[in-house]
């Protein structure tokens, strides 16, 4: 069967069980909508959240960013699943405790402020619409090389199986689905693997792949292959880091943490299980699951490195000619994301790090993954199956951010706020409406993705990190901060690092600005912008402390609800034996 029959099959059979999912597990009631019924076992649980976490950027995108950036892309393997010992740590438990719906609730009721509220949902939004971008584009990059549609209609098709899950079954259909999706994504990402790490090392544990000699019986092994292929090249060594210097690594790396924990998508996961305990045993769970595809995602970036370089130049100093350049090439050139340029004339394709003679003009680094199986020439089910997989990435993370969106605003807007008088029947259907509203915006803006988030999905994590985080982390485990503080951190965060980020990509066109450029695009202590939500967390914490500690302290009542929060049931109280 050809590829292209076979990839309908397979990613059309995947969309009718999230649909027949979405159907069985309709939402009846807010509870339902918003935290699945508050019933979800850990175990699945934690499926549906390592899903719900893993977008494009985890199943695309990071193999790329490591194949070609080497050693120094472990900050997103360091910073990604370090977060996720944070928010079992320090967020998960707590917030379950509490026992609402949304991030921007309880941050409202603990600041005891609507203000509080309104700035948490402004913050959310920018997080999670900044991050929905890179999931919709995804979607539409997915479509277009394996469904040979365009993009603009690989797009509007994810809308609609994600208008179909979401709308009709809110949390309790996306959960579901996201299990569903999970199952797909891993077994997509693996079983590529095992075949690649079988063909070069006779190993079937890519983990143990990356670390062995090659299959050839030279007794080289593969990294050092690696290493000795691109360094002919041009290129610096694949096993040294090329990312800067210890403190834009460090803060890069915290930035990532800190913005994981405090992504609303992935918190408001943790509200769907039964109890506390539960709360911290998901994320336990989940982070086993997310470890199967972060501990593979090494081998895959390493070996589709060195299998891209060695299909393009087999033999060292012999390029092979353009006419003779293999499908898999010819397939993601249509895409635009790979081209090339005979700058010499002599039909043959010069790869190397000079841009001078370099003919290969791009090489997107987002190809990496789903080219890999065509460049080992695996059996085409395994390329549909890659297909299918990258799409359920996308499409799991963008159900999550929708629904994170949907719930600040028909819950903690309309019912927090504006009409607090709201019956649940009523609730439902605005949490409907809010639903296909940021459907309908997230795909303009994967359509129509700003300058400044495309192709950026750690801005996100920058974003999350300088405004939610902080006033998570101030309001479970600070009595002393109040509203004042509060607010004026989360302002203070997220404009300083939306100001340091706009200011690198030019986006400030006022005059008193311009002598920053005259400093270079990481003039504050050399920390790239992608890094600097850190910097941002920093200063919200600074801001927070210092206006509380010149205002008036919070209640009574409030500096209670704290003490609840943070101290386990039974705690201090005599035991009978």
């Amino acid at each position: 069967m050809d590829l292209q029959t076979l990839t309908y099959i397979v990613v059309g059979a995947t969309f009718a069980l999230y649909i027949g999912i979405a159907i069985w597990a309709r939402a009846g009631s807010t509870k339902e909508f918003y935290v699945a019924g508050g019933g979800v076992n850990p175990v699945a649980n934690g499926m549906a959240t390592a899903a719900d976490w893993m977008s494009a950027a985890s199943f695309i995108s990071m193999a790329g960013l490591i194949a070609f950036m080497g050693y120094g892309g472990s900050v997103f393997l360091m910073g990604w699943t370090g977060g996720y010992v944070i928010l079992a740590m320090l967020l998960a438990p707590y917030l379950r405790k509490y026992g609402k719906f949304t991030v921007p609730e309880f941050i409202g009721d603990r600041f005891y402020s609507n203000a509080a509220r309104v700035v948490a949902v402004v913050c959310l939004i920018i997080c999670s619409v900044t991050y929905v971008i890179g999931q919709m584009k995804g979607v539409g990059v997915a479509f277009a090389r394996f469904l040979e549609v365009s993009y603009d209609m690989g797009l509007y098709i994810g809308m609609t199986i994600v208008f179909i899950y979401a709308v009709l079954g809110g949390m309790k259909g996306i959960t579901y689905t996201q299990i569903a999706q999970y199952c797909v994504l891993i077994l997509a990402y693996t079983i590529p693997a095992v075949f690649i790490s079988l063909q070069l090392t006779g190993n079937p544990l890519p983990q143990l792949g990356l670390g062995s000699t090659m299959a050839d019986g030279s007794g080289v092994y593969m990294l050092d292959r690696l290493d000795q292929v691109v360094t002919e090249l041009g290129f610096a060594q694949y096993t040294v880091s090329k990312r800067g210097d210890t403190l834009n690594m460090f803060v890069y790396t915290m930035s990532l943490m800190i913005g994981t924990a405090g992504l609303p998508h992935v918190i408001i996961r943790f509200f769907t299980v039964p109890k506390v305990k539960d709360a911290r045993s998901s994320a336990g769970y989940a982070l086993l699951f997310i470890a199967i595809l972060y501990t593979t995602a090494p081998a895959v970036a390493a070996m589709a490195r060195l299998n891209l370089h060695q299909t393009i130049e087999p033999v060292a100093g012999q390029n092979i000619a353009y006419d003779e350049r293999p499908a898999w090439f010819k397939n993601w050139e249509k895409t635009g994301l790979l081209a090339f340029e005979d700058k010499n004339g002599d039909g043959r394709i010069q790869y190397s790090a000079d841009k001078a003679t370099n003919e290969m003009v791009k090489v997107d680094n987002d190809i990496m993954v789903l080219a890999n199986p065509e460049i080992a020439k695996l059996p085409n089910w395994v390329i549909a199956l890659v297909a299918a997989g990258g799409l359920a990435a996308a499409l799991s993370t963008a159900a999550g951010l929708l629904l994170a969106i949907a719930s600040a605003i028909s819950h903690d807007l309309l019912k927090g706020i504006l009409k607090p008088d709201m019956d649940e029947k009523s609730e439902l259907m605005w949490s409907r409406v809010a639903m296909v509203g940021a459907i309908g915006v997230a795909g303009y803006l994967g359509l129509n993705p700003p300058g400044f988030a495309a192709g950026t999905v750690a801005l996100a994590f920058g974003l999350a990190a300088s405004s939610i985080f902080p006033a998570l982390m101030m309001g479970i485990f600070s009595k002393r901060v109040n509203m004042q503080g509060a607010i004026a951190g989360m302002i203070a965060g997220i404009f300083i690092t939306l100001f340091y980020v706009f200011q690198h990509k030019g986006l400030f066109f006022i005059p008193e600005w311009t002598y920053l450029e005259s400093w270079g695009s990481n003039w504050f202590m050399g920390i790239e912008p992608n890094a600097f939500g850190a910097i941002g967390a920093i200063v919200n914490f600074a801001v927070a402390y210092i206006v509380s500690s010149m205002t008036a302290e919070p209640p009574q009542h409030v500096q209670d609800m704290v003490e609840y929060i943070r101290i386990p049931v039974g705690a201090g109280q005599a035991q009978d034996h």
